[in-house]
């Protein structure tokens, strides 16, 4: 059965609290304040905890702080009093999961446990689908529609997504990566637009746009595959242009290139990327993000 730590530093309210968690189907647990709660949280291992926001030692807003940092699956919900709206607001953009006014305690918090509940099952559920994985790879064509780019990322970020693969934050950069590979093996590969004239002029775009209507750059076209496994997922981006020698790529992270348009790409990929490799030829990147343990603890 699904166990709740009830957290509050008044005895009435605690018990309170508990007896609503139960009625809802989950064995309560309870710790006097968010000190206690938090010494707690390894041995318990709560799969929700409920908190109340004013206590002694630690308060609610600290509380959901560390356990989003340290134990960001486990859900909390906020018990809320006069006079802690505000501090509920905070602990909400924290990453609270949501709140329940202690007034209204025994009538919402069945809904606020069904909602939280589904989640917790629906991210086990892609758990356990993650284990059943070998490998997953897949291969697309792209032109030069810009808006087929972004359903493409978006598919492979929801990939991602479906199997728990990293957090919130971790898949957007991996997306941002996504997008300024796919970006540059348009341009700089199969466009041969000179990086020297991304400076902020529509000249830059004007020409991509002709030359993507005549020879020979018409028909090129970007291929990407996708390799997944539980343990990292591989990009190959391969343009059909006549490549570049990678060894003339100048440092982006310099500050004399640092705010150069060319160079925030390939700034942005590395950053985000654990490994970022070119073929001889200059016409393939191919990019591996790796999980760690802070990504698979933050899903």
């Amino acid at each position: 059965m699904p166990t709740a730590l009830v957290v509050d530093d008044s005895a009435l309210d605690r018990r309170l609290a508990g007896q609503c968690v139960e009625e809802n189907g989950l064995t309560a647990v309870y710790a006097e304040n968010g000190q206690l709660a938090w010494e707690a949280l390894e041995t318990l291992q709560p799969d929700f905890v409920l908190t109340d926001l004013q206590m002694p030692e630690m308060d609610g807003l600290e509380l959901v702080r560390k356990i989003r940092r340290h134990h960001p699956r486990i859900p909390v919900i906020l018990m809320t009093g006069n006079g802690s709206e505000e501090i509920a607001v905070k602990a909400l953009r924290m990453g609270a999961a949501s709140y329940v006014p202690k007034e209204n305690l025994h009538a919402r918090l069945g809904e606020a446990l069904d909602i939280v509940r589904d989640s917790v099952a629906a991210m086990r559920r892609r758990d356990s689908v993650r284990e059943l994985l070998v490998t997953s790879e897949s291969s697309f064509k792209l032109g030069y529609e810009s808006t087929v780019a972004r359903a493409l990322i978006s598919h492979l970020q929801d990939a991602l997504a479906q199997l728990n693969f990293a957090d919130h934050v971790t898949l957007l950069q991996i997306s941002t990566a996504l997008g300024e590979a796919i970006t540059n093996a348009i341009d700089h590969g199969n466009l041969e637009l000179d990086s020297s004239m991304r400076d902020g002029t529509s000249s830059y775009r004007e020409l991509g746009k002709q030359r993507s209507l005549v020879e020979p750059y018409c028909h090129r076209r970007v291929t990407l595959t996708s390799r997944l496994t539980p343990e990292q997922v591989v990009y190959i981006i391969e343009d059909e242009g006549p490549g570049f020698d990678p060894k003339s790529l100048p440092d982006p992270t310099r500050p004399e290139n640092i705010l150069k348009a060319s160079g925030r790409g390939i700034m942005l990929i590395r950053t985000f990327m654990h490994e970022v490799r070119f073929n001889d030829r200059g016409n393939q990147l191919t990019m591996v993000r790796r999980r760690s343990e802070e990504s698979d603890k933050g899903n």
